[in-house]
């Protein structure tokens, strides 16, 4: 185990008391939670080229992700999409709308536009 000196500051609201919790880098001020492989990568990246999971895990076209969320639907038929709900294959929006920055096909809701803070990589 890493000692405190060596891990990553938060890249959420840069506090040095960073603590691992399995694979996972842990804030207790802000409560952020990150992969500790992305925190590596993290300074050769623009916070403008990458979007990020609810966890700070990078997404790409094609990735399965997990709602981490309940979401409720308005709009057709209502409803509420459940946490833990896969999501496969989701598309990254070029330009976010409204914070939208996914475009996915949700299972039993069809197509729609998902926010990256609302999922977590699978």
């Amino acid at each position: 185990m890493s000692n405190e000196a060596t891990l990553p500051a938060c890249p959420q609201c840069s506090e040095s008391y960073t603590y691992e919790q399995g694979d996972l880098l842990v804030c207790p001020m802000c409560g952020h939670e990150w992969s500790a492989d992305s925190s590596v990568a993290e300074d050769d990246l623009t916070a403008d080229s990458v979007v990020r999971d609810a966890v700070g895990n990078v997404l790409a076209d094609g990735d399965t992700v997990t709602i981490v969320k309940g979401l409720k639907v308005s709009g057709g038929g209502g409803g509420a999409i459940k946490v833990g709900t896969k999501v496969k294959g989701i598309r990254l929006l070029a330009e976010p709308v409204n914070g939208h920055d996914i475009d996915a096909t949700v299972p039993g809701f069809g197509r729609m536009n998902l926010k990256s803070s609302v999922v977590k990589k699978a």
